[in-house]
């Protein structure tokens, strides 16, 4: 699959038709183990004004991604292999719902759509994540609201200290919640 590479984390496939093979997800999954943020997103969209985003992410254990929310967006999230927690969040950084997500084969869901703009993460249970992500565009950052109680991606400390501490309440909330959520 040709591609052209605008930064260290993220491709941008070359081409109309656009195409992945298991050797394609080795490579990403490579890239993103030696990238500062732990993660590779391959873009099959050709422009950020495409009103139709779709990618290929791969997000290593260690990746940290801000709870953030998209007011006016719909995404959706399919498991291509790996283990994670979706955590979605009321506007204080109380967990309100955790999705357990994995491949098709793990018998968790391994999909979902959101259409409300509810503040989200994913916390990676597996060595590497691999997830094709949907979502409507153009793309602009200005479209994208972090969430003011949790640390900024650049913070590693606080970043660190967070992923533990949200892996442990995403424990606890399981626990109280028990059969509700998705094995």
């Amino acid at each position: 699959m040709p591609k052209r590479p605008p930064n260290q984390e993220v491709l941008v496939a070359a081409g109309p038709v656009v195409t992945v093979a298991g050797a394609d997800i080795d490579r990403l999954r490579k890239q993103a183990g030696t990238n500062a943020r732990q993660r590779m997103r391959l873009c099959a969209h050709q422009s950020l004004e495409d009103r139709l985003h779709e990618m290929l992410i791969v997000l290593a254990r260690d990746s940290y991604v801000r709870p953030h929310k998209h007011p006016n967006k719909t995404e959706s999230f399919h498991i291509v292999e790996g283990r994670a927690d979706l955590v979605l969040f009321d506007e204080y950084g109380k967990i309100t719902s955790v999705l357990r997500m994995g491949e098709y084969a793990s018998g968790r869901t391994f999909y979902y759509r959101l259409c409300a703009p509810y503040y989200h993460t994913v916390f990676v249970r597996s060595d590497f994540l691999t997830f094709h992500e949907t979502t409507n565009g153009p793309f602009q950052s200005a479209d994208t609201i972090f969430a003011h109680w949790a640390p900024e991606e650049a913070d590693v400390v606080c970043r660190t200290k967070y992923l533990d501490k949200l892996g442990n309440a995403v424990d606890q909330f399981a626990a109280a919640e028990g059969s509700r959520l998705s094995p």
